[in-house]
């Protein structure tokens, strides 16, 4: 056996794969990102058709959905004139115009990954994944296991691989059958060694690695993202990418060995080497030009619809002292919440920012084992909160036991409990209700917590300081409001509000909490923020820095349940006799608030008549949240579109059904755009991964999705699967995204050109998307308020292509049909 094999670099080629699988965390860090990351250095229509050529996505809709969407004029007809004379050349309009409308095209996939593996079957007569996938998934998934299993995988704290060693050295029947196999694994032979074995050929290593992972995206993407990041993991288990790939070389030689008794030759010897390139050049296609095309009509006839808006906003600006103020998440899920709060009270003010309120640290509860990041998942805290010791009472149900697994105990427990818990189950069809199975956004916090903010001992917990400093807690708060624009008439209530969301039976609630807290509620970071800002020694920093907020100001947290659109407040009780009284009218006000968003959102919920009372609405939307039948409990960030950043005057007469992320800046304050380099930085990664997941889950939901929840199986607390054996689900499934219009986000940005190209230049990796398309970027110059969109690395004026639609009553909401309804100007605003 060769020892060496210098043309192949195991470690390059290993790298280079991980880059282009599924970058998905385990479920409790659920963190959208771009499914195409690999791909982000190309422009997008190139990447897409890349994508498609070699691992056969589908990256855009259909012909059929895109000709369809036409006819219902949901692609407007001088749209698509525009975008193919702009592409095309106006003289040809018309002959690539029937293209888009009437040619058929063969829209088959026919992808290069998994053509060298196939000749398994043709030359061999075997079928290696179905030998081999079965035994690997429920070895990786019993290590990896996060808490479902009552006994844990032995031997596991050296590591995956001396694990399986030690196994196979300590017991009768280990999972090896081969001899040689054994041997090779007692010897760690490398993987250039397994592959010099099973392909035999150098130049097609490369191409095998690839078709064998790219078998199983899911569990190789999964334990790549662990390797990278092993806290995503609360029970820490060491694993690497390496170990996997050997140990599944080992297994395909095992299988081989056994059917034809170590009398094989390697599969390259097999075939043609020079047939075999991955990632060569593709060919010219037009069905590509002809899917892009549309993809770019699709995508203008709703950003002309915003801009040509947007330059018809009359902005109405008041010096006047507003009744109360409002931080949200630019969650576009807020965006309709703080419309209808601005609506019932004209003297509100609202913003929109990142809801970890840039305070980035862990979080510790009473009696919690481990810590858990509330923050945006690329940051890395320095800080623990930790909460301080109370009588925590837990609701338990009782069949829930340690000991129901067991023979003797499980039986009784099943011929006793069992009959309560199957009653509790049969009633909970008829009148759904909160249970401790539940996972709801306000367990998250308990409202009588306090907690450990201020660092007054240089305590320590695992290398993270517990709690911030004074000069901390200023800096954070400063860059905070600064950041969102909140320097001067300040009201006497600042509400700090987080979000999270309330679920029962779904694998995927992480994925309804807060982003910017990594998957969580945003309960905790609204509380410190609060502190904070209430803090006399931070104030009296912030004072120094320009930043007077008056004493009798006061920064109250609250927490919004998006699910059922209810909020709680946290420390009322520090509110001064004056405030008490402002609190309980402004509370009155987000509860009408409330019931109103219920209503809004109820149109494009089935089951809910949105023709009823709103008080009855708003009591179905709650129940919704905690049925175990429901697989929509809301629908999360479907149908997001855009992110506006710039002053609350921008977007407050727009009306844009809940499909933008709102972020509040005031170019007034950042004249060197150095704040919204910060936030654009912010935006791309968070706004435009959720835009993009949610693209690519709708257009390709069985490769780049989850596919229906219904099959689903939760595997080791880390991920879920069809059945039992089957790959681990990256993406969104489709209960998820089937309203979503899958199309890039449109970033509107109040700010010079010039000064945003520079806020976008400074970080090459937020370039990138702006450079590439991958979001869209408009900017609305302050002074003229006319608009410039950025193609090919250029600001271009861009001309309304129609006018804009306008909607005559927001009281209208629940008597339109459950498709969008048309971004315009609200009348009444």
């Amino acid at each position: 056996m060769k020892t060496q094999n210098v043309g192949f670099d195991e470690h390059k080629v290993l790298h280079h794969l991980t880059h282009y699988l599924p970058a998905q965390n385990p479920l409790k860090d659920f963190v959208h990102h771009n499914t195409l990351h690999a791909f982000q250095h190309k422009e997008f229509h190139e990447a897409l058709a890349k994508a498609n050529a070699i691992f056969g996505y589908k990256t855009y809709l259909s012909l059929v959905e895109f000709r369809s969407r036409f006819a219902k004029n949901e692609i407007k007809e001088n749209v698509l004139d525009y975008i193919i004379s702009k592409n095309k050349g106006i003289e040809n309009v018309e002959s690539w115009k029937h293209k888009l409308l009437h040619q058929p095209y063969d829209e088959s996939v026919q992808s290069r990954i998994g053509n060298l593996r196939a000749n398994w079957k043709k030359e061999y007569a075997i079928n290696l994944e179905k030998s081999t996938h079965s035994l690997l998934f429920r070895v990786l998934c019993s290590y990896l296991d996060q808490g479902i299993a009552m006994w844990n995988f032995p031997e596991n704290e050296n590591g995956f691989l001396n694990s399986i060693i030690a196994l196979e050295k300590n017991t009768a029947t280990g999972i090896f059958t081969s001899k040689r196999v054994k041997e090779l694994l007692f010897n760690k032979v490398s993987i250039t060694q397994l592959l010099e074995i099973v392909v035999g050929n150098e130049e097609l290593y490369e191409y095998y690695l690839f078709d064998q992972q790219f078998s199983h995206p899911g569990w190789s993407g999964m334990i790549a993202t662990i390797e990278s990041n092993p806290s995503s993991l609360l029970d820490s288990k060491p694993i690497t990418f390496e170990e996997l790939v050997q140990f599944e070389l080992l297994l395909e030689i095992d299988v081989l060995d056994k059917k034809f008794n170590s009398n094989w030759s390697p599969l390259g010897l097999k075939v043609r080497a020079e047939e075999y390139h991955l990632f060569d050049a593709i060919k010219y296609n037009e069905l590509y030009d002809v899917l892009s095309l549309w993809q770019q009509a699709f995508e203008f006839s709703f950003y002309d619809e915003v801009l040509s808006g947007v330059k018809e906003v009359n902005e109405i600006y008041t010096s006047e002292i507003p009744s109360f103020q409002g931080m949200f998440c630019m969650d576009d899920r807020e965006c309709s919440f703080r419309r209808h709060v601005e609506h019932i009270d004209k003297q509100a003010v609202t913003f929109g920012t990142a809801a970890f309120f840039n305070f980035e640290f862990y979080f510790q509860p009473v009696g919690g084992k481990f810590h858990t990041k509330l923050c945006p998942a690329p940051v890395t805290p320095k800080y623990l909160i930790k909460e301080e010791h109370r009588k925590k009472k837990q609701a338990k149900d009782l069949h829930y036991h340690k000991q129901s697994h067991s023979l003797l105990f499980g039986w009784i427990i099943s011929q006793t409990l069992g009959f309560s818990s199957a009653f509790k189950l049969f009633l909970n069809i008829f009148k759904p209700s909160m249970s401790p199975a539940t996972t709801a956004s306000f367990k998250h916090l308990h409202k009588k917590s306090k907690l450990v903010i201020e660092n007054n001992n240089n305590e320590k917990v695992d290398d993270l300081q517990v709690g911030f400093t004074i000069e901390e807690m200023a800096n954070r708060v400063e860059g905070l409001l600064k950041s969102i624009g909140l320097v001067q008439n300040f009201a006497p209530i600042v509400y700090v509000v987080g979000h999270g969301a309330t679920s029962v039976n779904n694998t995927h609630y992480a994925g309804y909490d807060c982003g910017a807290c990594c998957g969580r509620p945003s309960s905790v970071n609204a509380k410190v923020a609060s502190y904070a800002a209430n803090h006399p020694s931070v104030r009296a920093i912030l004072k120094e820095r320009g930043i007077n907020i008056p004493s009798e100001t006061q920064f109250l947290p609250a927490l919004h349940d998006t699910t059922r659109d209810e909020i709680a407040f946290y420390d009322e009780d520090i509110l001064n006799d004056v405030n008490k009284k402002l609190h309980h009218e402004n509370a009155i006000t987000f509860d009408i608030a409330l019931a109103n968003n219920a209503k809004e959102r109820s149109r494009r919920f089935d089951t809910i008549d949105s023709t009823e009372t709103i008080e009855k609405i708003h009591e179905n939307v709650k129940k919704r949240a905690f049925s175990l039948f429901e697989p929509r409990p809301e629908l999360n960030h479907a149908t997001n579109a855009m992110c506006v950043v710039g002053r609350r005057s921008l977007s407050k007469q727009l009306f844009l059904d809940r499909r933008s992320f709102l972020n509040s800046y005031d170019y007034q304050i950042d004249a060197s755009g150095d704040y919204l380099a910060v936030i654009l930085g912010q935006v791309a990664p968070v706004a435009g991964g959720i835009n993009l997941e949610y693209y690519f889950s709708r257009v390709d939901n069985q490769k780049l999705g989850a596919g229906s929840k219904l099959p689903h199986n939760v595997m080791g607390l880390i991920g879920v699967a069809n059945g039992i054996d089957g790959d681990l689900r990256p993406g969104l499934p489709s209960q998820m995204i089937e309203v979503h219009d899958p199309i890039r986000l449109l970033a509107v940005v109040e700010h010079y050109p010039e000064v945003v190209k520079k806020a976008i230049s400074k970080n090459p990796a937020t370039y990138e998307w702006y450079k590439n398309e991958w979001l869209r970027l408009a900017v609305v110059h302050p002074e003229t308020k006319q608009i410039f969109v950025f193609e090919h690395e250029e600001f271009i004026e861009y001309h309304p292509i129609q006018k804009a639609s306008h909607i005559e009553n927001e009281l209208a909401l629940a008597e339109k049909t459950k498709e969008n309804l048309p971004v315009g100007i609200l009348t009444n605003a």
